[in-house]
């Protein structure tokens, strides 16, 4: 009986957590809010055992006897990281993306298994891995790991872990990270050039992407909401102003005088478009404007292009609003709306406070994070997260 009252108790917990798109101080965020395995019990009940026709081996704190602190240490730095720079949550969020979309969620994304080859490219020079960043912040990340328990935490969960973190500082929603991912001893660079959404794709190419790594459409309108944080740089959203698609027109489903006011913030730019991701990116932002570096520019849904919605949080039903109102900024955001089968999905995670949108996010997040994870004696756990062990 006792043990039924915890668990109602956990449930409503979540849910009020849930509900509260206010962002979070990081003196807030206790261990037990981060690792209360009876949460992740109830998660993982709630249709998250994603074993994609193989056994799942991930545990939930599966470096307690390990690396006991190896949580502790990624929550600590990722808070004075964010403390640094408020965009590392988007960064991260879009790097974790990339790297669990191509063959899932294995640190593929940061390896260089060229060995010096240049006539073999690896997956960060694929065209929509090439404005990527946050590298750099988990590679700090393992440097403490290392120091603490070296070749124990592998870069795949180093990954995982900060960005539910990030997300967290952020104001997004808590969910659980199993953990004991490995690493790829490859690097995929044909999927990844092949096999990321673009900024111009359209709502069937979007939804298909999605359904072959098993999302349902409301799980992808969910994911695509991840836009509520960080910039999406200007060269993902100017072909889109003045050469759509390659017609030398601007995207006609935009309306005039949103065209105009992207127009006024991003600037012709003077240059081709790169193919890129929906997740939401602080890349560099070509845009013309006197005393300013295209390189700290781009655009979110709390600028002027928004001015009628509250900007609240950064997970709150903002960016659904927004679309209503025909201001994706993306084309593939916009196509949201396109059909009823998501457009329905928009309208419900617009009427309300981002409740909705928070708690399907929450479970779309630990679905993806679970993606074609390598455990067990699969892949390795490398010391440095850009080399092999075997050149390292």
């Amino acid at each position: 009986m006792m043990g039924r009252w915890v668990y109602v108790v956990l449930v409503i917990s979540l849910i009020l957590s849930l509900r509260n798109p206010k962002r979070f101080d990081t003196q807030t965020i206790t261990d037990d809010e981060l690792t209360h395995p009876s949460l992740s019990i109830f998660l993982q009940r709630s249709h998250f055992n994603i074993s994609q026709g193989h056994e799942l081996r991930l545990e939930y704190d599966y470096y307690r006897d390990k690396c006991p602190d190896a949580e502790k240490i990624v929550r600590s730095k990722m808070a004075q990281l964010y403390s640094q720079d408020k965009q590392v949550p988007a960064n991260l969020l879009r790097l974790f993306f990339h790297d669990c979309f191509i063959m899932g969620c294995d640190a593929s994304v940061f390896l260089d298994d060229s060995n010096g080859n240049e006539s073999h490219p690896i997956e960060r020079q694929a065209i929509p891995s090439q404005t990527l960043k946050g590298f750099d912040k988990i590679n700090l990340i393992k440097e403490e790991l290392e120091e603490a328990c070296p070749g124990m935490v592998s870069c795949a969960d180093a990954l995982a872990l900060a960005t539910r973190d990030g997300i967290l500082l952020a104001g997004g929603p808590y969910y659980p990270v199993f953990t004991g991912r490995r690493d790829s001893i490859r690097s995929y660079f044909q999927e990844a050039t092949a096999e990321i959404p673009g900024p111009d794709d359209d709502l069937n190419k979007i939804l298909h992407l999605f359904s072959l790594r098993g999302f349902s459409p409301r799980e992808t309108v969910s994911l695509i909401g991840a836009h509520n944080i960080g910039k999406i740089s200007c060269q993902f959203i100017r072909n889109r102003l003045y050469d759509f698609l390659g017609t030398g027109q601007p995207d006609p489903t935009m309306s005039d005088d949103f065209l105009v006011e992207m127009r006024v913030l991003c600037g012709d730019g003077n240059q081709t478009s790169l193919h890129g991701s929906p997740a939401p990116a602080s890349a560099p932002a070509p845009m013309r404007s006197s005393g300013m570096r295209e390189s700290t520019l781009g655009m979110n849904y709390y600028q002027r292009l928004s001015t009628s919605i509250s900007s609240g949080a950064g997970f709150d039903a903002h960016y659904y609003q927004n679309l209503l109102r025909g201001r994706g900024l993306l084309h593939a955001d916009q196509q949201l709306m396109a059909e009823e089968k998501t457009a329905k999905l928009v309208w419900a995670y617009a009427s309300d406070c981002g409740t909705a949108y928070r708690t399907d996010f929450a479970r779309v997040m630990l679905k993806m994070s679970n993606l074609g994870v390598l455990s067990g004696s699969q892949g390795q756990v490398r010391t440095n997260c850009s080399l092999s062990l075997n050149s390292s």
